[in-house]
């Protein structure tokens, strides 16, 4: 009776097997493969092992079939990627690459900008203290992923042939606490942005903003509810998957419980962006500004708030286009990728390095600084050409007045009070007041929030 021979096919070893028989074992526990199911190799009645699709092998190596031992989400992933499934995962593995260049360049602005924010008292008031939150979650998420992609990168280039190499990938318990850890920064980050709009959205809307800044309540839904969210979705994702490191479980029906709450974020911060947008035509039209000025000021004022309220990640949370054409599935990864990646980088930009107070807090220190070492001509001439102005006395400090030193000085400043401010054209300005307590409307409140944004 023939045999064909034992074989290795680098995943499983077959033992020898009779002709006209077909050998079954359990699947590998590798990614993507359900280890509970069987895997198949038939032994044809030469003796000789079966090519794929049933052809015979020219080199006797046979073909060893693990259809069966795909996961559904695995089998539906192959079924979209078609048959130009290996240029769409070279154009995934080029933007892994895009992906770690935006990373490391939004780890590096949010950390400085953070730096930034606490390092001056000037800039203590409330919208920072949500900046920080914001950034603190985006910065936890960009660590981790880094952390995951950079452990993937070193076990996928090593060595087939040495010894196997201690990573995160091939640690239990270790793999999925990252992943938890990761979804919930990530979720925190969402909520911090849903806090974004939300008091945005207050201050532009509500005419009678009372109350003292609730940062209690606050922190409790940026930090708090993410906790709560995490552990459900992680306890189902312990309890139904089987796979190592819980591979592809963004591709499960129960990653919904993060990713819906999530996209009811976006949907609420696209309502306060379209309702902030309106309030800001509204009061163009109130000053006579044209149709078509009204429209550049109101779309400006939109890229400016896209990011920051996390819009930008909804391109991200819709299906790839796998069955698409490699063209198209390539415009939609690099775009989706670059926008997520380097979202933490635009958001430092325009919230903290163009910010126009941000840069006096810096010029000042560094013409103190300058000062003290005897340059005393030394002084900063130009602001920002993009700013976000917020007062932002010390929260336990008040605003000093320097008085007058003689008669010239007491002159400019009344005559610059008498004079209005002369603003540029080329400027969209948006002041949206909050009235105080026990001060009637008129009156000029402490607080404001202005969007200038340059030609």
């Amino acid at each position: 009776t023939a045999y064909c021979s034992w074989i290795f096919d680098s995943y499983l070893c077959w033992p020898p097997t009779r002709a006209g028989e077909t050998a079954l074992q359990k699947c590998p526990p590798t990614k993507g493969l359900d280890p509970t199911k069987f895997a198949e190799r038939r032994c044809t009645e030469e003796g000789k092992w079966e090519g794929k699709l049933g052809v015979p092998s020219t080199n006797n190596q046979g073909w060893t079939n693990y259809t069966n031992c795909y996961l559904p989400e695995v089998l539906e992933l192959l079924r979209k990627l078609g048959n130009d499934a290996e240029i769409k995962l070279n154009i995934a593995k080029r933007t892994r690459t895009l992906e770690m260049i935006g990373l490391v360049t939004s780890l590096i602005a949010l950390v400085i900008s953070l730096i930034i924010f606490y390092r001056f008292r000037s800039l203590r008031n409330n919208r920072t203290r949500i900046h920080k939150n914001l950034f603190i979650a985006m910065v936890i998420q960009v660590l981790i992923r880094l952390t995951l992609y950079i452990d993937q990168a070193i076990i996928r280039n090593a060595d087939e042939n040495a010894k196997p190499l201690y990573s995160i990938e091939n640690t239990p318990y270790l793999c999925e606490a990252s992943y938890i850890l990761l979804e919930y920064a990530r979720t925190a980050m969402f909520l911090w942005m849903f806090i974004e709009g939300l008091y945005l959205h207050n201050i532009v809307t509500v005419t009678v903003f009372q109350g003292r800044f609730p940062h209690a309540i606050y922190a409790i839904v940026g930090w708090g509810v993410p906790v709560l969210m995490t552990v459900i979705w992680a306890g189902f994702t312990a309890v139904k998957s089987n796979q190592k490191c819980w591979y592809n479980y963004n591709l499960t029906d129960y990653y919904r419980i993060l990713e819906g709450p999530r996209l009811v974020v976006i949907l609420l911060n696209f309502v306060f962006l379209f309702n902030i947008i309106r309030v800001l035509v509204v009061k163009l039209r109130q000053s006579h500004t044209s149709d078509v000025e009204q429209v550049r000021k109101a779309v400006r004022a939109a890229i400016v708030l896209l990011p920051l309220l996390g819009i930008t990640n909804l391109l991200n949370m819709s299906k790839a286009p796998l069955d698409r054409s490699p063209f198209e599935f390539a415009v939609w990864s690099y775009v989706t990728h670059f926008l997520t990646t380097f979202q933490g980088f635009f958001i430092a930009m325009i919230y903290c390095f163009l910010n126009g107070e941000v840069r006096t807090a810096i010029l000042k220190s560094i013409s103190v600084w300058m000062s003290l070492r005897g340059h005393h001509d030394w002084a900063h001439r130009r602001r920002s050409f993009f700013s976000v102005n917020f007062p932002t006395n010390a929260e336990t400090e008040q605003p000093q007045q320097q008085p007058p030193q003689n008669g010239v000085d007491l002159k400019r400043q009344r005559t610059s009070q008498l004079q209005p401010s002369r603003q540029r054209s080329t400027w969209i300005n948006l002041l949206f007041l909050t009235k105080p307590k026990n001060q009637k409307q008129r009156e000029q409140p402490p607080e404001s929030v202005i969007f200038d944004i340059s030609d």
